[in-house]
């Protein structure tokens, strides 16, 4: 008899952790189709060592955030992601605020949208911001190129080759029906620090060969806002910033096309008032937000955000002060009218140093 309640109580056992094993096996291989063999999952950063993995923070059950919501129920966020969409609300409803906060959903806008059915993300592009790996990512999930490395670097941005296409191509009950149901996010920084990054990337370095920037763009902005006319130099810091600040920049945007998504706001870009956004990432903490939008979109079990080179991302307030010496007090407080909108939006302090 001892002998038998032994035996009843081993088969109990073994059928429990036969249990707990195939639960953690659906819980761990959430998406059975991304298998195949040959395929592996894509990581786009390199594998953990074996038998290494990585520490997981202790997050009370209730706490934990979920890119997957019960019917009914919001995914409950940490503090930080929460309150960034709380204070988009609060800027929005501003009515002294309106011209700064909120733009039509045009086809400026649906053209800076990416899309990827597959998972049910849209990413909005904005400009030097880090977004060219967002793009790797959603170019892999797509299933564009197998991974990250794979990539050619000519292909990341030309939208006939990356199987990447824009909320603007679909009908208009295919582009609402994406709004409404699909993970939307987009990336922001300090607003300065970006329009001096753009500046740097299109007139000063061009590492991607874009000659009609220096040649076209650079031209236009100093015919109208050289001060001194018999200065030969080729564009300066102060020229970019003096168009950027002049409350009648757009007869001059016209002329340049798409290419002012490199320093327009990130509400002209993405329009967060009239879009709900399920997460703003914000460069600085980059480090963060990253797994965690991974997380919320439901795949960080299929890709990992490229490696972040150290200290990229930290906001550098000497650099921003070297390029605005010398540059006028009406100028930079012209400038600051202007983004005004980004700086409320996504709780970038005032740069009163620059400013009084």
């Amino acid at each position: 008899m001892h002998h038998q309640w032994l035996l009843l109580a081993a088969c109990f056992w073994v059928i429990f952790m036969f249990m707990v094993a195939s639960k953690f096996i659906t819980l761990t291989f959430k998406d059975p189709d991304v298998y195949s063999a040959k395929q592996e999952f894509l990581f786009l950063t390199t594998m953990p060592e074996v038998g290494k993995l990585p520490e997981e923070k202790h997050i009370p059950e209730e706490l934990k955030p979920t890119g997957k919501a019960l019917p009914d129920s919001r995914p409950i966020q940490p503090l930080v992601y929460m309150e960034r969409l709380e204070l988009i609300r609060n800027v929005c409803r501003d009515e002294a605020l309106k011209n700064l906060s909120h733009t039509p959903v045009s086809k400026f806008v649906l053209d800076r949208i990416f899309v990827c059915d597959k998972h049910k993300i849209l990413f909005c592009q904005t400009p030097k911001v880090g977004n060219t790996q967002w793009k790797k990512v959603l170019i892999v999930l797509n299933g564009a190129f197998p991974s990250i490395e794979e990539i050619p670097e000519n292909v990341v941005h030309d939208h006939e080759k990356n199987g990447l296409p824009r909320l603007s191509s679909f009908s208009d009950a295919e582009i609402q029906k994406r709004l409404k149901t699909y993970f939307k996010f987009f990336i922001v920084r300090d607003p300065f620090e970006r329009l001096i990054s753009a500046f740097k990337d299109k007139f000063v370095h061009n590492p991607r060969f874009e000659p009609w920037y220096r040649h076209e763009i650079a031209p236009g902005i100093i015919r109208k806002y050289r001060r001194n006319r018999t200065e030969t130099r080729g564009i300066q810091f102060e020229d970019f910033v003096r168009y950027l600040g002049d409350p009648n920049h757009r007869w001059l945007d016209l002329q340049f096309g798409d290419h002012i998504i490199h320093w327009v706001t990130y509400v002209e870009l993405c329009a967060p008032c009239e879009i709900m956004y399920s997460v703003i990432g914000h460069h600085e903490t980059l480090e963060d937000d990253a797994p965690y939008i991974l997380k919320e979109a439901g795949i960080d079990h299929l890709v990992s955000y490229p490696t972040i080179p150290p200290g990229i991302t930290v906001y550098n307030r000497t650099k921003v002060e070297h390029y605005f010496l010398g540059i006028s007090k009406r100028d930079i407080r012209r400038l600051y009218a202007r983004f005004e909108g980004d700086f409320k939006l996504f709780g970038y302090q005032k740069p009163d140093f620059l400013l009084n």
